[in-house]
């Protein structure tokens, strides 16, 4: 049946603002209603082109992509005009790429990309256009009383578009659609131009326009119920009928005929490809397949040279390594992939030679020796039994996919590098589209409503949060018995849920893919559009997602930040500056260090990569690894499903239970994990040796065992029997060995990745070992500008007896750095200072340390080096005076360096060069620089200046509030943080502490608010929960005081008491770092009060030294000074030994800081 009227305009969620429309929704309805074709016009964007083209041709719905391009107003930039095109063919489809990535690339305003209409005249093969209804140019300038002008630029575009341009006829219920349908029928008589029927679809049905309208709000950043919002949308703007839009048009019928005329003309193909790989160049036109030969051969001669250094060990080894290189090149070059192997290496080795730090290998790559020998990687794949089947199978043509970890700081240059190579308009990164998940779909939402906060919060927060799994609305209200009651109970909830629900997974914004990179053999736009949301080159991506990419032919190469590479180029950089002479190569380190084994044993792996949990530390002291196979099968074992495996693991590695093979031929494949399979590459393995399986095939036989693939199954359950009945097994046996071998296929993990990931873990140990100055400068300087980080890591360096030196002015770096054993705090880590503030300061120092804060007003730039930034500097201890002086004198000193400047921007030479007796007075002038009232107060007392520090470092550095409280401790039953790690689960605690950070949270039970409390002391972290019960609202007062506290409470019954130290520590001086404690809290005080409060008697320790009359008496009169309700006590020490002495019954105190410190004073006066 031939469709009478064929929808051509209609906005889906891929236009991110406008509409609600679901793409395969609208299929589905344009598919019930008989029609056979559809058209997309997106609002600036073909996001969803290619996802349209694919669903529709599958449901036998013929595609008609468009767009709904947004047009340059030459005479008034903030009033675009709107105009539609279509692909009529594929030469259509590469110009609207070309007019699309033009506009968002290189002509954007206020945020949107705006097409010129000279490029519609010059790249118009292969385009339908459409006039642009009410928004259109040529209905604008008859609606501003123009008509003279619509009409000789209607007549211009029907001179170069001929019979591809139609006037649009839209009756939508909106003010205008009326008067532009006249117009265009005018036009259209006068000028003989065609005009079309269409309709602005932005929702589906006509129930749906509540909820698009909240959509557009959502968008515009608009409140449903203010009544001066713009109403853009009409109820109108459903998908309605074809015998809806015949009636609506009844009196044009030429208008709906031609919709059917357009869907007919447009015939796009050649849009979905093969994977099409860019030229590699070779020297001396070189075919691909020689050019891989000649690399991978001198590759792996130069990786057997390092490998084996003697020769004729080199010698023996060398034919299995040729042989497995053969294998590999026969399989690359047969699948026709050197191409793409020959790209990796190159942009690899460019980066390894340009000082951008890349990874030993990711993902199943590791496995390919072709790989090692290109340097592609750093795993010697045969040393640990890689596959390279798991990584490229014969059985299974797909392209090869090596993912690849660059230092994060760094990556942007190895793409800059491929841009350069193969042309800017060849590479550029991958769009992602972020939906509105069920938490953030209920905030937004409730804002446009203009439903509280809390309330919406509180909503949100009763949707489970599950790793790995979006939970939906409907699930959430299904399993969470407290959020169906609260939408029972309460009629705002029940709306703000009911009007949520129907944009729950709608596209809401763009982002760009984690690390994907597209190479293309000729300009991207011959494939897809390109998109950028600022113009910077850095920052293009494409309009299709990684799967469409993949469609249209593109091949995706995956450029992956991972930060602790950057921590590793950080660290080596630290090293050669420390020793100019090093030749230190992390490649090249011991594998076999006994202390870099201890430090896992021990589980002191703060800061090492994928072993620095509180579970794998405990794993780690329990298994105890003593080479790199132990790391890899440790970090494949920690997972959710092969966790349950690991109490036998260990068991059977200490001796404590019998390794078990299936079989005695299985030894060779499971010896290094003591009989469990942990490993895919184990399954296949065990396929090949007892079912006969080439390891192609035992792939494809773990791909269907890790999916579950039913059937799939039962074949290959018979063909495994019956080969290995033909080795020699019973039938029941191999039937038992097949359900093992399917058991740990559905949660083995790739020991390639493993294997590549183990070894970066050992590197970071072996820094942290050997050079851990470096290796814990490197680490700060990754997480500068994160405190709770920051804090964390400090905590670290004491731990392993490393100082870390407050900034300065005259020695800090931008980052933190490394200097004569002690880490510099980096002058990037206070707040309120940037990097042109922190480079001027560092050129101003080359020619001096500066010797004042006047000094350096008058060397430095002060537009940049800001009196903001200078308090920040000075609250962080960075001039090496007295804060308090500095402060008080910083507008005097400001003011005069200020005049200073002026005085030498007006002169050609200084007046203060020409007097040398005043710039000498002047130098010898420390701290302020000049003379002032304040230049000489006295350092603030400890708790300001702690504050201070707090204010510019975001953390306490030089001391710490709980510091004056030290000697207290004792007398009130203090626990350190430290000693409650050895205390059982459930055991009382009471301890002083800071709080650091809290987070409000309901309870799952019944959405009562409780909080999770960060705790700190002098020795170390804890959490602590307050359930309702304890969670008041004196103790949330508290929360924010920051004053130090007496916490109450006891170990959390989950926290399974965990032994800190294994025979042998104290002899290896290992300071074991501390787990994260776990304390559920049952209150909270002032530490102050509860130091008073305490009946405890003060002790006082006597030197033998100042027993005479004079000192005792002086003694008395401190006692005096703080008079209170405590008693005293002396603790002397005579010939030795220590006698405790009660003190006159009148001499009572108020015990605290105040009295510890006068009291230090008095016995350290006779010193």
């Amino acid at each position: 049946m031939t469709p009478q009227f064929i929808h051509l305009r209609m906005h889906s969620e891929y236009s991110v603002t406008d509409s609600t429309v679901r793409l395969d929704s609208a299929i589905k309805k344009v598919k019930e209603q008989g029609v056979g074709a559809l058209g997309l016009t997106d609002l600036n964007n073909i996001f969803g082109g290619l996802i349209f083209y694919t669903h529709a041709r599958k449901a036998g719905v013929k595609a008609l992509m468009g767009c709904d391009l947004v047009i340059q107003n030459e005479t008034d930039r903030d009033k675009p005009f709107r105009m539609a095109v279509f692909c009529q063919n594929h030469e259509g489809y590469k110009n609207l790429c070309e007019i699309l990535t033009h506009a968002w690339l290189k002509n954007q305003y206020m945020g949107r990309g705006e097409t010129k209409l000279e490029w519609l005249f010059k790249h118009h093969e292969g385009l339908i256009f459409l006039s642009g209804g009410p928004e259109g140019q040529i209905a604008q300038l008859c609606l501003s009383g123009k008509k003279a002008e619509a009409i000789a630029l209607a007549k211009k575009m029907k001179s170069l578009w001929g019979d591809r341009f139609f006037l649009e006829l839209q009756r939508a219920g909106r003010p205008s659609d009326e008067a532009v349908v006249r117009y265009h029928l005018s036009i259209a008589d006068e000028c003989d131009i065609p005009v079309v029927a269409t309709h602005p679809i932005q929702f589906l049905e006509p129930e749906d326009f509540d909820a698009h309208d909240i959509r557009v709000c959502i968008a515009r950043g608009d409140v449903l119920a203010d009544k001066s919002r713009p109403k853009l949308y009409s109820k109108e703007q459903y998908l309605k009928t074809p015998e809806e839009m015949i009636s609506l048009f009844a009196d044009v019928p030429s208008a709906i005929a031609n919709t059917v005329e357009i869907a007919k003309r447009c015939n796009l193909e050649g849009v979905l490809s093969k994977p099409q790989l860019p030229l590699f160049p070779t020297p001396d036109g070189m075919s691909l397949d020689d050019y891989i030969d000649q690399l991978s051969h001198e590759g792996l001669e130069q990786r057997l040279e390092f490998l084996y250094p003697d020769k004729e060990k080199r010698e023996k080894e060398r034919p299995r390594y040729e042989e497995r290189l053969q294998f590999e090149l026969g399989i690359i070059k047969k699948m026709g992939f050197p191409g793409y192997f020959l790209i990796v290496q190159d942009f690899i080795n460019w980066s390894k030679q340009n000082g951008v730090a890349v990874g030993p290998g990711r993902g199943s790559g590791a496995g390919s020796l072709v790989a090692y020998s290109l340097r592609i990687t750093d795993m010697d794949p045969l040393r640990y039994d890689l596959l390279f089947e798991r990584f490229l199978n014969p059985e299974r043509v797909s392209m090869p996919d090596f993912d690849v970890d660059f230092c994060q700081y760094n990556r942007q240059r190895t793409i800059n590098y491929v841009k350069s190579r193969y042309g800017e308009d060849a590479v550029s990164q991958i769009a992602t589209f972020g939906t509105m998940g069920a938490k953030g779909v209920i905030r937004d939402v409730g804002r446009v409503l203009g439903i509280s906060y809390s309330l919406c919060d509180k909503v949100s927060r009763l949707i489970p949060a599950q790793p790995g799994k979006n939970v939906t609305l409907a699930e959430a209200i299904k399993t969470v018995p407290d959020l169906k009651d609260l939408i029972e109970k309460d009629e705002s909830v029940a709306q703000l849920v009911d009007k949520a629900l129907p944009l729950e997974g709608l596209v809401r914004n763009l982002g760009m893919h984690a690390g994907g990179v597209l190479i293309a053999p000729g300009k991207l736009t011959d494939f897809c559009p390109l998109y950028s949301q600022d113009e910077n080159p850095d920052n293009v991506i494409s309009q299709f997602d990684k799967k469409d990419v993949e469609n249209v032919g593109l091949v995706k190469f995956d450029f992956l930040g991972l930060t602790t590479l950057t921590i590793l180029e950080f660290a080596m950089r630290f090293i050669r500056q420390l020793d100019p002479n090093t030749t230190l190569r992390l490649e090249a380190i011991p594998i076999d260090d006994p202390e870099t084994y201890h430090l896992f044993q021990v589980g002191n792996t703060s800061a090492v990569f994928q072993f620095e949990s509180d579970g794998m530390r405990k794993l780690l002291r329990d298994a105890r690894p003593d080479c790199l196979e132990d790391l890899i099968a440790l970090n494949a074992l920690y997972r959710p499903g092969p966790m349950d495996l690991i109490p036998e693991y260990i068991a059977c590695k200490h001796g404590e239970k019998e390794v078990h093979y299936p079989d005695p031929r299985l030894e060779p494949v499971l010896k290094e994990t003591y009989g469990i399979m942990v490993y895919q590459e184990q399954v296949m393995r065990v396929a090949q040796i007892i079912g006969g399986y080439s390891l192609g095939v035992a792939d494809l036989l773990r791909r269907a065992m890790g999916k579950k693939q039913v059937d799939e199954m039962k074949r290959q359950r018979a063909v495994f029997v019956k080969g290995a009945v033909e080795r020699g097994m019973a039938e029941d046996k191999a039937g038992d060995l097949f359900d093992l071998m399917e058991k740990f296929a559905a949660y083995g993990f790739n020991k390639s990745h493993s294997a590549a990931y183990a070894q970066i873990s050992y590197y970071t140990a072996w820094l942290k070992v050997h050079h851990t100055c470096a290796f814990m400068a490197a680490l700060l300087t990754s997480e500068m500008g994160n405190q709770e980080k920051l804090l964390k890591y400090i905590s670290c360096c004491k731990d392993r007896g490393v100082d870390v030196l407050p900034p300065s002015v005259n020695y800090s770096q931008r980052s933190f750095s490394a200097k004569d054993g002690k880490i510099v705090f980096g002058l990037g880590g206070i707040k309120n200072v940037g990097d042109e503030a922190i480079q001027e300061i560092v050129n101003g120092r080359k020619n001096g340390e500066y010797k004042s804060l006047y000094d350096l007003c008058t060397r430095v730039n002060m537009r940049k080096v800001t009196k903001r930034v200078l308090e920040s500097l000075i609250k962080g201890d960075c001039t090496g005076a007295t804060r308090q002086a500095l402060l008080c004198c910083l507008d005097l000193v400001v003011e005069k360096a200020q005049r200073r400047a002026k005085l030498n921007e007006s002169q050609s030479t200084s007046l203060l060069a020409l007097s040398p007796k005043l710039k000498v007075a002047m130098e010898q002038l420390p701290g302020v620089g000049i003379n002032c009232p304040d230049a000489g107060l006295e350092e603030f007392p400890d708790d300001i200046k702690l504050q201070n520090e707090k204010e510019a470092l975001g953390f306490y550095l030089t001391s710490h509030p709980l510091q004056p409280f030290t000697q207290q401790w004792k007398r009130i039953g203090n626990m350190d943080l430290e000693s409650l790690q050895d205390l059982y689960p459930g055991a009382e605690i009471r301890t002083a502490v800071l709080v650091t950070s809290w987070r409000e949270a309901l309870t799952k039970a019944g959405g009562k608010r409780m909080a999770f409390v960060q705790v700190e002391d002098l020795t170390g972290h804890a959490e602590v929960t307050f359930f309702h019960k304890a969670y008041t609202p004196e103790l949330r007062a508290l929360l924010d005081s920051e004053q130090p506290l007496w916490l109450t409470g006891r170990l959390d019954k989950n926290q399974e008491k965990e032994n800190e130290t294994e025979p042998g520590d104290d002899e290896a001086g290992e300071t074991q770092t501390p787990r994260e404690l776990r304390i559920i809290g049952d209150s909270m005080r002032p530490l102050q009060s509860i130091c008073q409060e305490s009946r405890h008697p003060v002790v006082v320790q006597i030197p033998e030294n100042r027993l005479d009359e004079e000192a005792m008496l002086s003694l008395r009169a401190i006692l005096e000074k703080y008079p209170g309700s405590v008693s005293t006590e002396a603790s002397v020490l005579v010939d030795g030994f220590y006698c405790h002495l009660s003190l006159d019954p009148e001499l009572t105190v108020t015990p605290g800081p105040e009295l510890d410190r006068a009291l230090s004073a008095w016995a350290a006066a006779g010193q």
